[in-house]
């Protein structure tokens, strides 16, 4: 065959180049499912004995109105309830500060005090409910809000059930909500390890979340490396200030992209499980339970369109496949009209129907790792894997992902680059907009009235504000700040403080005012 005869290569969305076809691959002596290194899943009978729990993401303008929309989720089968803060939440600010304006309530919900807590969870029994809370720089203060509330609800502790995100590192890397400097945020998340251990014992304490890593344009191998490699910075924190590998790890939890490239996405959920059992096993003799790689899925934001915006329903079928036929422990899939503004009703329980009938009618719920014994998901799973450990052997030269922020962050810039030269000369096709695009008619979407939600927000605010005893908030605010000054776990003087009125902005300022914060 001459040079001019040869097929064109084919690659994967990540750069893995594919073969026309395969005929051999390497299957595990032991691979079963629910067994060590976990790569068909991490139960032996996985969605044959319990489905994936099924969450979508919801949070806007005040309070009352997120409320409305919990309410209308969890009436319609929805299983989990996960909660989206505004901008000023995530970093720390009130929403009378004056950087919070035009802010306030635009991208989740905006909470300031105990008494949003209230109204954001009324007539919701937080015993009874799992809550994943997606919250990094201020995850102290809005776990220790929600304490406070069931602790109101007169709800055991050991009865709380959910997911805090408090991944700080990935915020340096890849997506900005950023507040303190690298080791103090660390403080901050090993603080919280150490008390969900001893108070929380059935709440996930951390969210070690790959997917703004993918969102910012991230590869899978690099999608997965970066995420594992926080993952273990934040094992060696929690295990240098005392704690047991096998007492926390088991509570640890993962949070994944899942893309358009059906197979890929699939085989990474797969070599993520086996990389990280594999690691835990090698550097710290972890017990089986505390190798088992659980995640959460949420198909990908920034692969939707505005263009023919519709088209965005099969992208997020396609993607929620990926993640149940890799193995998801719960998933989020996105409203077709997200790239647009927040999820409409409609749009919000289009997407949920989508989980319910994949569960329901697609039959692949019947038997573990369907794709199992593919030749061509067993060789992506070990290209990727591959992939993974190099990145990682990089950056353990460097010393570990707190101190390969930068390293992590040109890769991703450069990958990302890469993807948007490819989409506009053509090389990779999205329907709508630079293949079969159209004059579309553009969605009528009603957004809220942002302006409205935020002054009745600011003056609720006002309101708490007046009703404190000066001298409390006083003496609870020197109580944390004294606190941040030594080693003592911060939570207690949380909980403590915000029980007692203090807002998530004025906590937050006391540290600033200890910390510094991180210019990057």
């Amino acid at each position: 065959m001459n040079e001019r005869e040869k097929p064109r290569p084919i690659y994967t969305d990540s750069g893995i180049e594919v073969d026309p076809v395969y005929t051999t691959a390497r299957v595990e002596d032991s691979p079963l499912p629910g067994t060590f290194p976990f790569t068909r899943g991490i139960h032996p009978d996985m969605y044959r004995e319990r489905l994936w729990t099924m969450r979508q993401y919801a949070g806007f303008g005040t309070p009352q109105e997120t409320n409305k929309r919990f309410h209308y989720l969890l009436d319609r089968g929805q299983t989990g309830l996960s909660v989206a803060f505004d901008l000023p939440t995530q970093m720390g600010h009130d929403s009378d500060a004056n950087i919070a304006a035009g802010e306030v309530g635009r991208v989740g919900v905006a909470i300031d005090s105990i008494e949003d807590m209230r109204v954001l969870f009324e007539g919701i029994p937080l015993g009874e409910v799992s809550t994943s809370m997606t919250i990094n720089s201020t995850a102290a203060i809005l776990l220790a809000l929600y304490i406070a509330l069931a602790d109101e609800q007169g709800v055991d502790r050991n009865l709380l059930g959910g997911t805090l995100q408090n991944d700080i590192l990935k915020e340096y890397i890849a997506r900005g909500t950023y507040i303190y400097p690298v080791e103090e945020s660390l403080r901050l998340t090993t603080d919280i390890i150490s008390f969900c251990r001893e108070e929380l014992p059935n709440w996930n304490p951390i969210s070690i979340s790959g997917y703004h890593i993918r969102e910012a344009g991230a590869t899978a191998p690099q999608e997965l490396a970066f995420t594992l490699a926080n993952g273990l910075e934040y094992i060696a924190r929690a295990v240098e200030a005392g704690l047991d590998i096998n007492a926390f790890a088991p509570r640890l939890s993962f949070f994944f992209a899942a893309h358009n490239d059906l197979f890929e996405e699939v085989a990474k959920f797969r070599a993520a499980r086996r990389l990280w059992a594999t690691l835990l096993r090698k550097n710290y003799e972890a017990s089986d339970n505390s190798c088992r790689l659980r995640f959460h899925a949420q198909t990908g934001g920034s692969t939707l369109s505005a263009q023919q915006a519709l088209n965005n329903i099969i992208r997020v079928t396609i993607q929620a496949l990926s993640a149940t036929l890799g193995g998801s422990q719960s998933l989020h899939t996105n409203g077709y009209d997200e790239a647009l503004a927040l999820p409409t009703k409609e749009a919000a329980k289009l997407a949920l129907r989508t989980q319910q009938i994949i569960a329901s009618e697609s039959g692949i719920t019947r038997t573990v790792d369907p794709l199992g014994g593919s030749y061509y998901v067993e060789a992506l799973t070990d290209q990727i894997e591959s992939a993974a450990v190099n990145y990682l052997d990089t950056i353990e030269e460097l010393g570990g992902a707190s101190k390969a922020i930068e390293y992590m962050v040109q890769e991703i810039r450069t990958a990302a680059y890469k993807v948007q030269l490819d989409v506009e000369s053509g090389q990779r096709e999205i329907v709508g907009v630079n293949v079969h695009a159209e004059e579309d008619e553009a969605l009528s979407i009603e957004k809220p009235a942002y302006e409205v939600l935020e002054q009745e927000q600011i003056a609720r605010l006002k309101a708490h504000k007046e009703r404190r005893i000066d001298g409390t908030i006083r003496e609870e605010l020197e109580g944390v700040r004294s606190t941040a000054r030594g080693n003592a776990n911060l939570m207690p003087r949380l909980i403590s403080s915000v029980k007692s009125g203090v807002t998530l902005g004025e906590l937050s300022d006391v540290l600033r005012s200890e910390w510094g914060v991180y210019h990057g």
